[in-house]
């Protein structure tokens, strides 16, 4: 007869603790979806009770009546382009460092962990300068190349931390066989990355999907900008469309929880193993 596994006062304690942070986190979420489903009147009037009916007046508005579409397309844009150039350059860029291993490229790794250090504020006034002498100012061009160079500094210390566990046999017996330097990269090593690559896109593509300070700052006013910017638009200083917000922050929610439910174990293997090869 097997034995009765004691149960600790200390495990239902950090139960507790977990369900309680999971409520947390979990209710904005809830809270969103009940309302994106009631009328502006209904939120008004009592904004935790339930919808009296499936209310989807307001979605229908913002995909038929106004740019909300186009903002939609912007969004969809800006992070599926930026994530895949950022995906293209920076592995290239973390494998050269960790590889090479001297005094210029460590010199050039540390200088993209000082980029991380200095915030976006202090250089924003003179980018934007920069992007209008360039004629990027006002073009999604502009916002692309910005998260581009924003996330090298990252993206390099994330994939050189990964890359200290790719053991260089590989490589070598790739090399032996006649293969490139580039041959070996995307068909032997980039393979290798896919947890790490994961972690990219889901740390990237969110804060570039979410982010509301740049778009809003570069992009023309007047036409479409992206999601987060339109629904500000909805907030207003006598008066607010709760009903609009909640139900463009619910199609947004959409697409992250999908991207982030289809790799969140690709997500979590690349997040652990590159802190632990670090």
């Amino acid at each position: 007869m097997k034995k009765r596994k004691k149960i600790k006062v200390s495990d239902i304690v950090l139960f507790l603790v977990t369900l309680i942070i999971a409520v947390i986190f979990a209710f904005p979420i809830f809270f969103n979806l009940m309302s994106a489903f009631k009328t502006n009147g209904e939120i008004l009037r009592d904004a935790i009770a339930f919808p009296a009916a499936v209310y989807l007046d307001s979605f229908k508005y913002l995909l038929t009546e106004t740019d909300y579409p186009k903002a939609i397309f912007n969004s969809a844009v800006l992070t599926v382009v930026s994530i895949a150039l950022m995906v293209f350059i920076i592995p290239m860029a973390a494998y050269g460092i960790e590889r090479t291993a001297n005094k210029w490229t460590n010199g050039v790794y540390v200088y993209f962990l000082f980029g991380m250090m200095i915030p976006f504020q202090v250089y924003m006034i003179p980018l934007f300068r920069q992007m209008k002498a360039m004629g990027l100012f006002g073009t999604l061009a502009g916002p692309i190349m910005i998260y581009i160079a924003g996330s090298v500094g990252f993206g390099v210390l994330l994939y050189t931390s990964f890359l200290k566990g790719v053991p260089r046999e590989i490589e070598e017996s790739a090399e032996i066989d006649g293969c490139s330097r580039i041959g070996i990269f995307w068909k032997i090593v980039f393979p290798l990355l896919g947890p790490v690559t994961a972690s990219m896109v889901v740390l990237q593509g969110l804060g570039i999907w979410n982010d509301f300070l740049l778009p809003m700052l570069v992009l023309p006013s007047g036409e479409p900008k992206t999601m987060i910017v339109e629904l500000f638009y909805y907030v207003g200083e006598f008066s607010s469309r709760w009903d609009m917000i909640f139900a463009g922050t619910t199609m947004s929610l959409i697409p992250v929880l999908i991207a982030f439910l289809t790799l969140q174990k690709y997500f979590v293997k690349g997040v652990s193993s590159g802190a632990i090869k670090g």
